[in-house]
This record gives structure tokens, C-alpha cells and sequence, in this order.
């Protein structure tokens, strides 16, 4: 769909007829939030755990909750539905509302809810066969990586940077040690062992944090929360990364660098295989 149907402060209209006033502290700020629900075969994926983290970051920035969690699920419901795609990624976003430009919370504000649908698009057959290259960088981010909010111009230019380089991801690092993705968490796999950095204020936990977690659980592989040094990285057996769009990828190159025997070993492919059962699950 070319104008596809939006949800904006209470009204469902074609996306090319959204307006928000330039007052919006979403655009004078950044000050709002947001989070994108997979759907497969129309099926919300974890909502609830989506739609907790929507919470959180609004309790953390300060911004009231708009809706309960049956009004979210009946919105996001009525935007998917209108799209013909089968497996979709909702955006949600909201903001702290519309004031007078002034840095500090505007009392009696009324935030701005925005949700549209998008087709997912899955990695190619070439990605999940052969893995990806990436670069890394210095995470020069804020300190409270773990909301996911929109101002999101450190993530941009880490973006940016792999896209220069011709790659898929900029792998970043802060003072040494694996944070994150630019838009992925970053997964290290040595002697068998799945590791990734600790739930902290530096990483956004991805919904798939908890699910890789659990997916180790089931299929036997042993699972680490821990500070990861740069030199671990470049030293794994495998590197992995995971997101709403991409769920678990495999890293073959870093900085041109083979990442173990430079292919997607074993445990990205089990975790790979375990992902789609679990999207399966009812």
C-alpha cells in the first residue's frame, strides 16, 4: 500500500494525511518514545512483552501511559489489519504532546499517539546463508541507552557509518567493551556459550534479549549476561545479532576481520531454527 492507515490522536487516516503540529515536543525534542510489535501471519509476537517495555519507557521519561494494554492491543490491531502484508512490524510512538517550546515537562500537556504498519521484510536467503560484514565504532550515545526513545541521532550516525562502509551494522563499543548494535543487540558465542552484555542503562534490552535467553533454556546452550571486552569480540567462535526485523543474524566479518571460520556455525543456527518454532508457537 502506497498511503497506507495510520492511527493518530484518535483518528484512522491515510498516512499521507497525518499532521502533527510542529510544536510537538516529538520534533522540537525528541521527547517521546516508541517500540515496533512483529506480527507473522497477521499474530502479534510477544505483545505483552512489547508493550511492557512501552510502559517502562514511558515511566522513565516521565510521560503518562495513554492507554492500558487491551487498547493498545485493539489499535495496533486495527492498523495491521488494514495492511495486506501477513507479517507486518507496527511502530508505536509516543510523545509528551504539543507546548510552548521550553526544555523542561509542560504541565497539562496531552501526549501524541502515533501507530502505522509496514511490510517485514526478513533477511535475505544470501545474509542468513553466508552472515554478514560489519564495522565497529565508539558508542558516543547517552547514557540511558535502555529507553527506547526517539531522539535517536547517536543510532543514526552509527547507522550511517555502516552504511559508508558498506556493511550491514556498526558494531559499538564503550570504553573497550561491547554495548550494542545501532539498531541490533550484539551476541558473542565462545566454547559453546552464548554471551551478551548486562541488561544496564548502556544497552536497550531488545524483546529478543529474553527470548534468546529463553531459547538457550530449551535447546541446552548456556547463557551469560556479562561485560564483553573489544578482544572478545574479535576472538569469538561466532558473533550474532538480533532485532524485530532482523531476529538473529549471523556476523562473519568484523572491520574486515573473519569472525571465527568466517561462515554461521552451530549455535546460530539452532537459535535460528528455535526462533522459527517459537514464532510458530501458538
Amino acid at each position: 500500500m502506497d498511503d497506507p492507515l495510520v492511527y493518530l490522536n484518535g483518528e484512522f487516516t491515510p498516512l499521507s494525511q497525518a499532521r502533527v503540529p510542529v510544536l510537538d515536543r516529538g520534533f522540537i525534542f525528541g521527547d517521546g518514545v516508541y517500540d515496533v510489535v512483529p506480527l507473522y501471519g497477521r499474530r502479534m509476537f510477544r505483545p505483552a512483552q512489547h508493550l511492557a517495555r512501552l510502559a517502562r519507557s514511558l515511566r522513565e521519561t516521565g510521560i503518562p501511559n495513554p492507554h492500558d494494554e487491551a487498547t493498545w492491543l485493539e489499535l495496533i490491531g486495527r492498523v495491521s489489519a488494514a495492511l495486506p502484508a501477513s507479517d507486518q512490524l507496527v511502530y508505536i510512538q509516543v510523545t509528551r504532546g504539543v507546548a510552548r517550546r521550553g526544555h523542561a515537562f509542560p504541565a497539562h500537556v496531552t501526549p501524541t499517539v502515533f501507530i502505522m504498519a509496514n511490510p517485514l521484510v526478513p533477511p535475505s536467503r544470501e545474509m542468513r546463508e553466508q552472515g554478514v560484514a560489519c564495522v565497529s565504532i565508539e558508542d558516543q550515545r547517552w547514557l540511558r541507552c535502555d529507553i527506547k526513545a526517539t531522539s535517536l541521532l547517536g543510532n543514526v550516525l552509527a547507522a550511517q557509518h555502516a552504511a559508508s562502509h558498506g556493511v550491514t551494522e556498526a558494531v559499538q563499543f564503550r570504553d573497550g567493551w561491547l554495548t550494542e548494535g545501532s539498531s541490533t543487540n550484539i551476541w558473542v558465542v565462545a566454547d559453546g556459550v552464548l554471551m551478551t552484555p548486562p541488561r544496564d542503562n548502556l544497552i536497550l534490552e531488545g524483546i529478543r534479549y529474553g527470548l534468546l535467553e529463553e531459547l538457550c533454556g530449551a535447546i541446552g546452550i548456556t547463557f551469560q549476561s556479562r561485560r564483553i571486552a573489544r578482544e572478545d569480540v574479535t576472538g569469538a567462535d561466532e558473533l550474532l545479532m538480533s532485532s524485530a526485523s532482523k531476529e538473529v543474524l549471523a556476523i562473519t566479518t568484523l572491520d574486515g576481520q573473519r569472525i571465527g571460520n568466517g561462515v554461521p556455525g552451530p549455535i546460530y543456527h539452532a537459535l535460528f531454527d528455535a526462533y522459527q518454532q517459537a514464532k510458530r508457537a501458538p
